[in-house]
């Protein structure tokens, strides 16, 4: 008698700087490296094994209109309704989205003349309220570099944060 065995193996999606990666496959791993004043937003749904991460890097596509169109997760206003709309094709309901949020560092600027960290955290939170999201969890501000992660299925994410650990929000 022959006996089968399915072996199921997760994958690791590594998100770069103005993309993002969902995935329905329960154990997939998806993270994203450097947040510094970049914004790393997390989606988990409530109703199903399914989670993703968009990396945005800058608050409004209006500074490069052209790069946007190419680009549209670097920008937080184009990004953020992309992403989200991954969960709504799905079947999820705002209410059932789960959202955290980490990065918004003040890393460059460190007369913060810019303001880049603090003004794509704002634009994240403007673009979420307007598709009646709220985040949940946050790991903010600071002079912190962070990476994060998320694991399909699982509620928690993941920062580390070099020379300090990693924690769970």
């Amino acid at each position: 008698m022959a006996s089968l065995t399915k072996i199921m193996t997760s994958k690791t999606i590594n998100v770069g700087v103005g993309e993002y990666a969902v995935s329905l496959h329960p154990g997939d791993m998806i993270k994203t490296q450097g947040l510094g004043s970049c914004i790393g937003i997390v989606a988990i749904s409530k109703t199903s094994s399914f989670a993703g991460l968009l990396h945005v890097q800058l608050p409004e596509s209006s500074i490069n209109e052209e790069l946007a169109a190419r680009k549209p997760g670097l920008f937080a206003d184009t990004g953020i309704p992309l992403f989200i709309d991954e969960f709504l094709k799905r079947g999820c309901r705002p209410q059932d989205i789960i959202i955290k949020l980490t990065g918004g560092a003040q890393i460059i600027d460190s007369v913060s003349s810019f303001n880049i960290g603090k003004r794509n955290y704002l634009a994240v939170k403007k673009c979420l309220l307007a598709l009646k999201l709220w985040p949940v969890a946050e790991d903010i501000g600071d002079c912190l570099i962070r990476s994060v992660s998320v694991e399909v299925g699982k509620p928690e994410v993941t920062v580390l944060i070099p020379g300090s650990g990693s924690k769970k929000i």
